[in-house]
């Protein structure tokens, strides 16, 4: 039988594929421009709204230093998260993350999707020197010279797609990807950033966390981890199974209290407290918070033995991500 010797967190905000330069500078001139921003109530607002009750020690939070230490700690836990990964000696990798309208549109757009193709494709970057900063960093998460298949466990993917539909989940079944598709960035990051030179077989667990109206609950997220938890013990193959949360945590605001809260429940595995949080929480980037909840519950078994949480701010508004990379216990 399967076993889920280790698990994984790591956000995968377009800040982890930028350069220092970008975080003390470029950010100054996106982030005013966003449309996507939440309150902490969960009430839209603005770029102007956040900066005028922004707290008073706000600039000197954003200064070129503080975000260059800060950009050190994300690459310095990233590096430390790539390492785990190896050491955990896997056959198979669930990767739980969003798409957000790169497979899917919103003319068809389903809350869970597995998909079991043999392997799936990451495209080659689209780029030339002229490209802004920000499009750079976006196709920092394709591959440098041409298109790639990565390897996926198709036999897995199938038989889950199969049994949580048993369950009563209704989960879009993918077998491959139509011409001119590739995986999206939640995949991708994972497989540029940490998987190189492992040639480790995923499953890919796709959500959509982030396109009304269909989002799934924090209660139902926390249900379909639940079930992958009972189906990877039930998997009859003798596999190493990790599965890792891509996305989060709160963004394209930071919400330092939320992100702590989220922590300190996974930590206790609190349970109760990560099914109850509230969905207006959970909206724009923040959003894929819900990859964390399908994780955590997929991995209960395991303790939580490493965090890493740097509070990505980038403009004076205190707008950016809170960049979150963790690691559970690793079984022999």
């Amino acid at each position: 039988m399967a076993r889920l010797v280790a698990a994984f967190g790591s956000s995968h905000s377009i800040m982890l594929v930028c350069q220092r330069e970008d975080w003390q500078h470029g950010f100054r001139q996106v982030d005013p421009k966003n449309p996507h921003y939440f309150d902490r109530a969960g009430n839209p607002t603005t770029y102007e709204a956040l900066l005028a009750v922004a707290p008073d020690d706000a600039e000197a939070m954003v200064t070129p230093e503080r975000m260059g230490e800060r950009y050190d700690e994300a690459e310095a836990a990233m590096d430390e998260l790539r390492e785990r990964i190896r050491a955990a000696r896997l056959d198979v990798l669930l990767v739980v993350g969003d798409d957000q309208t790169e497979l899917f549109r919103t003319t068809n757009n389903p809350a869970f999707a597995i998909y079991y193709g043999d392997t799936i494709r990451n495209a080659k970057r689209d780029e030339s020197q002229s490209d802004s900063w920000y499009k750079k960093a976006r196709m920092a998460r394709q591959e440098p010279n041409a298109d790639r298949d990565y390897p996926v466990n198709a036999a897995m993917g199938r038989w889950m797609i199969r049994e949580l539909c048993d369950r009563d989940f209704d989960i879009t079944a993918m077998d491959g990807l139509e011409r001119g598709q590739f995986e999206g960035h939640a995949f991708s990051f994972i497989h540029r950033r940490y998987l190189q030179g492992l040639d480790l077989p995923v499953v890919p667990v796709i959500v959509n966390t982030f396109d009304p109206p269909n989002q799934p609950t924090p209660r139902r997220c926390i249900q379909l981890g639940a079930a992958l938890r009972e189906l990877i013990a039930a998997y009859p193959e003798d596999l190493r199974v990790g599965v890792l949360a891509s996305g989060g945590l709160s963004h394209f605001v930071v919400d330092a209290e939320l992100d702590n809260a989220i922590i300190d429940a996974i930590r206790t595995k609190d349970t109760a407290f990560l099914a109850s949080l509230d969905p207006r929480q959970l909206q724009a980037g923040s959003s894929e918070i819900r990859n964390w909840l399908i994780a955590v519950e997929a991995v209960r078994d395991l303790d939580l033995e490493w965090v890493s949480y740097v509070p990505g701010y980038r403009t004076p508004a205190l707008t950016g991500t809170g960049l979150c990379f963790a690691a559970w216990h690793t079984l022999d």
